[in-house]
């Protein structure tokens, strides 16, 4: 893991130290948002690498009601599918409330509830499930999940949930003070929902199972299928494309000894693509190993603009009749740097490329925009990826 403060120049650490604090601290967070990403290749476990075609998850929704709340349930004027649903489920269970009742509840709350069925899930096995309020509940804190069943894509039930609520957040109001930590919205059910349906799952067909790379990537498909064929013999694995791999088992291999044997070879992937990734909303640039930069000139200055507004109370004279008028007075202040060449020298391993952008002194936000002109100027040899 290479040392990122050493690679700040001196002549960088010396002008942060005469600006103001504020330039300072935008520059060391520019030097600090380059996440460096380790060098040395190292074998994976196959099974981290790619996963067998056929075993995956499913996921599963359903709409329920939470019970039992302080208070801080769905307002039913504004959440009228929360009364309808109540109606609902009393009239499944045998009770008929008078024509025009108007319910006013406040222990109740219209919830989304989410798990996700795992491959080879069977009748019985329990599964935790996620509750979130969709209405404008205040908090689930102390609620109680009502039967609700949980179906998939194809609109079969395959699990049922039901049970008390786990809300890692707390809240209180007082005389229009309010105070909350964490969420109050979403909770929690530790084996909350109880399968009830097995989906049918067939890995394998006249014997052979497919492989599916996590990454696409030929050159490590290659390489998988030179390590499976040297472990357990010629033409066992064959590369359909860039991503999926045919397996052909051994005679001498159950399906789920040869599986588990499988899954723990080592192999070592190609080296992947150049990439740059880029959050622009949190000014974080993280690039992989083979990031390389081309020789290039860049200039670079910072623009401020600073309103200030105060207001401006204008009194009318005694025993007039004038009124006081309230106005605002503002002043604009535009600083700008004078701009600077910086010549950045071509790395080719990611310590030059992290020295050379350090170098720039640029904050992150801007850093996003050098980032962008050097690939359109075809410096910046990798994929630019903005999220």
């Amino acid at each position: 893991m290479a040392n990122l403060p050493n690679l700040i120049p001196a002549t960088l650490l010396k002008n942060l130290y005469r600006k103001s604090s504020h330039v300072a601290l935008s520059c060391v967070l520019a030097a600090l948002s380059l996440t460096i990403t380790s060098t040395t290749a190292h074998a994976e476990r196959l099974k981290d690498l790619a996963t067998i075609q056929g075993v995956r998850t499913n996921q599963l929704i359903g709409y329920g009601l939470v019970v039992g709340l302080d208070g801080t349930g769905d307002q039913t004027v504004q959440t009228p599918f929360t009364v309808q649903s109540i109606i609902s489920m009393m009239q499944q269970m045998g009770i008929s409330l008078p024509t025009g009742t108007s319910l006013q509840l406040k222990n109740v709350a219209a919830v989304i509830v989410t798990s996700s069925l795992p491959a080879f899930a069977q009748p019985g096995q329990n599964l935790d499930v996620t509750v979130s309020s969709m209405g404008n509940a205040k908090s689930l804190r102390g609620g109680t999940l009502l039967m609700t069943p949980l179906k998939g894509a194809d609109g079969q039930v395959y699990a049922m949930a039901q049970g008390s609520l786990v809300v890692g957040g707390v809240g209180a109001s007082a005389n229009g003070t309010q105070t909350q930590v964490n969420h109050l919205s979403v909770g929690r059910i530790t084996a909350g929902a109880t399968v009830e349906r097995a989906v049918p799952s067939n890995i394998s067909e006249n014997g052979v199972f497919n492989l599916e790379l996590k990454d696409s990537d030929f050159s490590t498909a290659s390489l998988v299928v030179d390590t499976v064929n040297r472990k357990f013999g010629q033409n066992t694995a064959s590369a359909q494309n860039g991503r999926v791999i045919q397996i052909t088992p051994p005679n001498s291999y159950t399906r789920v000894a040869f599986l588990a044997a499988l899954e723990s070879l080592n192999v070592t992937p190609a080296a992947s693509n150049a990439k740059v990734i880029v959050n622009a909303r949190t000014g974080s640039v993280v690039m992989n190993q083979t990031v390389t930069l081309e020789s290039c000139a860049v200039s670079h200055g910072n623009l401020t603009v600073t309103i200030n507004t105060d207001p401006v109370i204008s009194q009318p004279g005694a025993l007039s009749s004038g009124q006081t008028v309230a106005t605002a007075r503002s002043e604009v202040n535009i600083d700008k740097e004078p701009g600077q060449v910086v010549k950045l020298d071509g790395g080719a391993n990611l310590s030059d490329v992290v020295k050379a952008l350090n170098a720039i002194g640029a904050t992150p936000q801007d850093l996003l925009a050098i980032l962008q002109a050097m690939k359109a100027a075809g410096s910046l040899r990798a994929d630019l990826e903005v999220i």
